[in-house]
C-alpha cells in the first residue's frame, strides 16, 4: 500500500469520531474479543449476547468499500479520457448499434413491455426484485403463460424476499403453462452468510434482442402516471440491439447460480450485427465481485462533471467520499441538483438517514428537492447534458455493496436532453429543501437521523 503521505491524490471521505464509533459497533472482531473476556469471566449471558451480535454484524456488514483516492477532477465528461476511463475502471465496453428509448411511468412502460412479450418468438427471461400479486401481476402472468404454451421458453428469476408476496394464483398460472420460476437466494441455514445479498435487478429480456430495465418491478403501485400517492413515479429504459446481451448475461449468471442450469444458444444469445445506432454501456454489479462497478461509474461521473449534475434517486444516502466529491463538484462551478423521495417514502429509515446528511450539501450550495406528489422511485443521472445512466441502483451502500444491480449508460446529447427535460418537469412536484428549514427540523427527526446513520452501511 502507498503510504498516505505519499499518495498522489487527496483522500476523500475521511471519517470522524462518530464514524469510528459506527465502525466499532459493526466490528465483529471487537465483539468476539468481548465475548472471549466474558467467557473467561463466566459471564455467560454477556457472552451469548456479544457472540450473537458478532455473528449478526459479520453477516450483514458488506465487504466492499468504495474508492478514497483518485477522485480529483482531472478531465471532463466531454473528453475522450472520460469514456476510456469509464470503460477501463468498470471493465465494461460500449456496444454500438442500439435503439434506446425512455418510458415514463406505468402508463408507458407496462404496455410496451406487454407488447414485447406478445411479440417474443424464442425466449423471455425476467429477473425481478419485486413481482407482487395484483392486476398487473396477473396480466403479465397471463401473457407469459400464453407465450410458454406457444413454445417460447420463459424463465423467471425472482428474489426470494422481494417477491415473496407474488401469491399462489400467479405462480400456478405461470408454472402450469410451462414457465420456469426460480427463487434467488432463499433464506436458508446453509446460505445465512449471504441472506443480505438480494437481486435488485429488474430486467425483461425478449429473444436476447430487446431489454427493459429501470426502477419498476411488477406491482400495481407502478400503474398509472404518478397522479397520486397510490401510483409511483418511475421510468424504464428500453434497449434494442447488441447491448441487450449484457443484461442477458447477468440473468444467465444468476440463473446458473440459482438453478445450476447453464443457458446458451441463439434463443438467448442471438448474433446481432452492429450498425450506426447508439453506443450503450451496461454495467452490472454484484457483491461477489468485490468492488462495485456501479459505485465506480457514479463516482467517476461526478468527478468529471464540469457543468451540470442532475441526480434523481429515491434512497439517497451517500457515504463520506460521495459527499466530498459532490461538494468538490459544486465548488468548481457545477450546477448540482439532487431529487429524492419526500414525504411519500416506503423506507422511513432510509429517509431519516438521507435527511440527516443534507446539511453539508446544502451549505455548499447543492440544491436538494423532495418529490412530494407520490413516491419517487426512478434512479437516473444526467451529467453535462451528455452522459446519462438509468437503472436499478439506489445511491446507497445497499445497492453499491450488497445487491445485484444493473444500469444502462449512454453518452448521447439527445437522450441526455430528454432525461434532463424529464428532471426539470418533475421539479414542479418537488419542494426545495432550504438550509435554514433543515436546521430547524424537529428533535425527533434529528434523533432518528443520527440513529439511522449508524445503519447506513446496511441500508
Amino acid at each position: 500500500m502507498i503510504p498516505l503521505s505519499r499518495h498522489p491524490s487527496r483522500e476523500k471521505g475521511r471519517i470522524g469520531f462518530l464514524g469510528i464509533c459506527r465502525r466499532l459497533i459493526w466490528a465483529s472482531w471487537l465483539w468476539l474479543l468481548i465475548a472471549s473476556i466474558a467467557i473467561s469471566s463466566s459471564h455467560w449471558n454477556m457472552a451469548i449476547l456479544t457472540l450473537t451480535w458478532a455473528a449478526f454484524a459479520y453477516f450483514v456488514t458488506p465487504q466492499e468499500s468504495g474508492p478514497k483516492y483518485g477522485l480529483d477532477s482531472k478531465f471532463s465528461i466531454s473528453s475522450d479520457k472520460f469514456l476510456s476511463s469509464i470503460v477501463g475502471t468498470t471493465g465494461v465496453p460500449f456496444v454500438k448499434g442500439n435503439c434506446v428509448s425512455i418510458l415514463n411511468n406505468g402508463n408507458e412502460f407496462y404496455p410496451a413491455m406487454l407488447e414485447a412479450v406478445e411479440q417474443a418468438r424464442h425466449s423471455i427471461t425476467i429477473e425481478a426484485y419485486i413481482y407482487w400479486a395484483g392486476s398487473i401481476g396477473h396480466r403479465f402472468a397471463s401473457a407469459l403463460a400464453e407465450k410458454a404454451r406457444s413454445g417460447v421458453i420463459v424463465k423467471i428469476l425472482l428474489d426470494a424476499v422481494g417477491s415473496s408476496t407474488i401469491g399462489k394464483e400467479i405462480l400456478d398460472t405461470l408454472q402450469s403453462a410451462g414457465c420456469q420460476v426460480a427463487w434467488f437466494n432463499p433464506v436458508r441455514w446453509r446460505t445465512i452468510g449471504r441472506y443480505n445479498n438480494r437481486t435488485h435487478r429488474k430486467s425483461l429480456i425478449i429473444d436476447g434482442r430487446i431489454v427493459f430495465t429501470g426502477g419498476a418491478g411488477i406491482a400495481d403501485h407502478w400503474l398509472g402516471n404518478a397522479e397520486d400517492a397510490k401510483h409511483w413515479r418511475d421510468l424504464q429504459i428500453r434497449v434494442e440491439g447488441p447491448a441487450s446481451i449484457a443484461l442477458q448475461t447477468g440473468f444467465a449468471q444468476n440463473w446458473l447460480k440459482t438453478t445450476s442450469e447453464l443457458i446458451s444458444g441463439p434463443e438467448y444469445f442471438p448474433t446481432l450485427t452492429t450498425s450506426n445506432g447508439i453506443a450503450v454501456q451496461t454495467v452490472l454489479s454484484s457483491p461477489e465481485v468485490g468492488a462495485s462497478a456501479l459505485r465506480i461509474m457514479y463516482y467517476l461521473s461526478i468527478v468529471c462533471a464540469q457543468q451540470k449534475l442532475y441526480i434523481a434517486n429515491p434512497y439517497f444516502i451517500p457515504d463520506n467520499a460521495a459527499i466530498d466529491i459532490l461538494i468538490d463538484a459544486r465548488k468548481r462551478g457545477v450546477d448540482v441538483k439532487i431529487m429524492v423521495a419526500g414525504i411519500h417514502n416506503d423506507m422511513k429509515l432510509a429517509r431519516y438517514s438521507s435527511v440527516h446528511l443534507y446539511g453539508k450539501l446544502l451549505e455548499c450550495g447543492i440544491e436538494i428537492y423532495e418529490y412530494n406528489r407520490t413516491m419517487l422511485h426512478h434512479k437516473t443521472m444526467v451529467a453535462d447534458s451528455a452522459w446519462i445512466t438509468v437503472g436499478t441502483t439506489n445511491f446507497d451502500n445497499r445497492s453499491f455493496a450488497l445487491n445485484e444491480e444493473s444500469n444502462v449508460c449512454v453518452y448521447d446529447r439527445t437522450l441526455a436532453g430528454e432525461l434532463e427535460d424529464i428532471f426539470k418537469t418533475d421539479l414542479a412536484a418537488c419542494n426545495q429543501v432550504q438550509l435554514e428549514t433543515w436546521k430547524r427540523r424537529g428533535l425527533l427527526t434529528k434523533m432518528c437521523g443520527a440513529a439511522s446513520c449508524f445503519l447506513k452501511d446496511q441500508i
